[in-house]
């Protein structure tokens, strides 16, 4: 499947939102997928005011304090950001 394939307006994101676990994007066609918050890590640091300063994009959604973005495609394809790494679990 060719990027274009992949992007198509009812995968245009038309809402995001960031809790204190996950990143989460609606899209155009109704459906909502999440990523856990910490496969970004550009996003470490971030008080909740700059996570919820989101720029929805044709093909993703971007952080104006981080100047980073995520795409769609990447969320479905389960891909996280460089230098990303599982929290350790409590015992």
């Amino acid at each position: 499947m060719s990027s274009l394939e992949f992007e198509t307006d009812a995968m245009r994101p038309v809402k995001a939102w960031c809790d204190s676990g996950a990143v989460h994007v609606t899209l155009a066609d109704g459906r909502t997928i999440s990523a856990p918050l910490w496969w970004y890590p550009f996003l470490t640091g971030l008080d909740q005011q700059a996570l919820d300063d989101i720029e929805l994009m044709y093909e993703g959604i971007w952080w104006t304090k981080a100047d980073e973005g995520i795409s769609v495609k990447s969320m479905f394809m389960g891909e996280k950001a460089r230098g990303a790494t599982a929290p350790e679990k409590a015992a």
